[in-house]
């Protein structure tokens, strides 16, 4: 009996280890979108990326009901490769296949597609703070004053960040302390996917701007963003956020193609814009736009005897979509 328990014990010990293993990833090579279903143990995952690290297979892969991700070894599970469209058709009443359906069926807006908010379970908010590329380091208010004023009814806090390519691999010191955070569990972060180049004209119109710019390689845009996050440590989501909130129509099925549900808002706080009980907050974590954060602090502030009693919480993005779409 001793030695069956230990022998589970170093077995689901391995299987953490492995499975968070995205942290020691270095050459990376072969990356691709990769749909299909990976059993274990009688729990199927959706597979969305396979990749190799030092002669080794991995996969991305989706739990399709909690919409959490991890990395693992593809030689841990069963594998079959699927079209999307038939992945979709076989697990359509899930909370994952259902956000990806929900966003195109609100495509068509030039500005702000896809998921503004959701339904979560008490009142609240989920944060999302953009790192668009800047040469201004990251905007540390942000997470200091989250901490002191939820410490004590909810931690790790939990943040979405919306990270471009650009800006990862311009502000390693900020990227170190983030992760510093994260491993001394004082916030969970959810990263997602901005664009790697993050391209504007201050010129364009929308409809020829950021994504929608002639030219632009969108697969460059989308893998090449998620392939320096898992170089440096983080876990890509299942969610994509437009720069500038601007798509059209086929920008949005091309990101939902790629497996990704784009997330907007309806609480840009530097525009103006209040958040409601469920409301997607937007702010910017970059140093560009600290008229946001600082209204960010004050709604913070405005909330501080409904946080401490719990009424007025952060919610991660992950938990409010799979609200929004459980059955």
């Amino acid at each position: 009996m001793i030695k069956h328990a230990l022998a589970v014990l170093l077995f689901v010990f391995a299987f953490t280890t492995t499975a968070s293993a995205q942290a020691d990833f270095r050459s990376l090579d072969k990356y691709e979108v990769y749909f299909g279903t990976a059993r274990r143990f009688g729990k199927t995952w959706l597979t969305l990326r396979r990749f190799e690290d030092h002669g080794r297979k991995f996969l991305l892969l989706v739990d399709q009901a909690t919409l959490n991700t991890r990395t693992d070894l593809e030689s841990n599970y069963t594998v079959q490769q699927m079209p999307l469209a038939d992945l979709r058709a076989a697990f359509k009443y899930l909370p994952y296949v259902r956000a990806l359906s929900s966003t195109e069926q609100h495509s068509v807006a030039v500005q702000d597609a896809g998921i503004e908010r959701g339904l979560p379970k008490e009142t609240g908010i989920s944060l999302t703070a953009d790192l668009c590329p800047s040469h201004r380091s990251l905007d540390k208010r942000i997470f200091v004053d989250i901490l002191n004023e939820f410490k004590a009814v909810e931690r790790p806090v939990p943040v979405a960040l919306s990270v471009s390519g650009l800006w990862l691999n311009k502000h390693q010191q900020d990227l170190a302390w983030l992760k510093q955070m994260q491993n001394d569990h004082e916030i969970n972060i959810t990263w997602v996917n901005h664009s790697y180049k993050h391209r504007v004209s201050l010129k364009a119109p929308l409809k020829r701007n950021f994504l929608l710019e002639p030219g632009t390689n969108i697969n460059y845009e989308v893998l090449e963003t998620e392939r320096d996050m898992l170089r440096n440590g983080l876990l890509p989501s299942v969610f994509f956020r437009f720069p500038g909130l601007v798509s059209d129509q086929q920008l949005v099925y091309e990101i939902t193609g790629f497996g990704l549900i784009p997330i907007g808002t309806d609480a840009w706080l530097a525009k103006g814009q209040q958040p409601r009980a469920g409301s997607i907050v937007l702010i910017h974590g970059n140093g560009n736009e600290p008229i946001g954060v600082t209204d960010f602090i004050e709604l913070l502030k405005s909330k501080a005897a409904d946080i401490a009693h719990k009424q007025w919480l952060l919610y991660d993005l992950r938990q409010t979509v799979d609200d929004e779409f459980e059955q």
